[in-house]
């Protein structure tokens, strides 16, 4: 085996998906996704750090849950980005021929999951929030999005996390459906 026939963890598969596809949508997921999951890396160390700094000598408890609550959520919008890459970077090394529909699916699905995260940042977002003294108001919705802007809006901010949980779903549902070998009525 070559140097570039294979991959050994997270950071080669990237490459390594990116180069046994044949499938555009699939590879123009890998690039979004690489910098969907460095942004949201980013983002849960950054609150982590805050979080630590603004608590530092307080003593365990609900802190240390609060802690652990960053890395969880982290792990719960980053792990289902890079799934998609993975599932196609673990199927091509598996096999010889595996069909663009595979890996299409996976990268559309991987989009709808960007997507679904961040509908969920719509949805969460409190009426009125401050910021220091500042008190802002979450913008009114226009344009052609209005109604769909009006309808997360309306989601309670506590469910808003369904919709990153129905976007993972996707991610693992269309794996498993063009997975299998007689799902769709072609050998993969």
């Amino acid at each position: 085996m070559g140097r570039f026939d294979s991959y050994s963890g997270l950071l080669t598969a990237y490459p390594y998906a990116f180069r046994q596809s044949d499938s555009l949508l699939f590879r123009s997921y890998v690039v979004v996704s690489t910098v969907v999951a460095a942004m949201v890396v980013a983002l849960a160390v950054g609150g982590l750090l805050v979080l630590i700094g603004n608590t530092t000598g307080a003593g365990g408890g609900s802190l240390t849950l609060s802690r652990t609550f960053y890395v969880v959520v982290g792990l719960f919008v980053f792990v289902p980005i890079v799934a998609p890459v993975l599932f196609v970077a673990n199927r091509h090394r598996r096999e010889r021929q595996v069909a663009d529909r595979y890996d299409a699916a996976l990268g559309a699905a991987g989009y709808v999951f960007v997507v679904s995260v961040y509908l969920a940042l719509v949805a969460s977002m409190p009426a009125k929030f401050g910021t220091g003294s500042e008190t802002i108001t979450r913008p009114e919705p226009s344009g052609v999005f209005a109604p769909v802007v009006e309808l997360l809006y309306a989601i309670p901010s506590v469910a808003s996390p369904l919709l990153v949980l129905a976007g993972a779903l996707v991610v693992y549902g269309v794996h498993r459906r063009f997975a299998s070998k007689h799902g769709n009525g072609e050998t993969a």
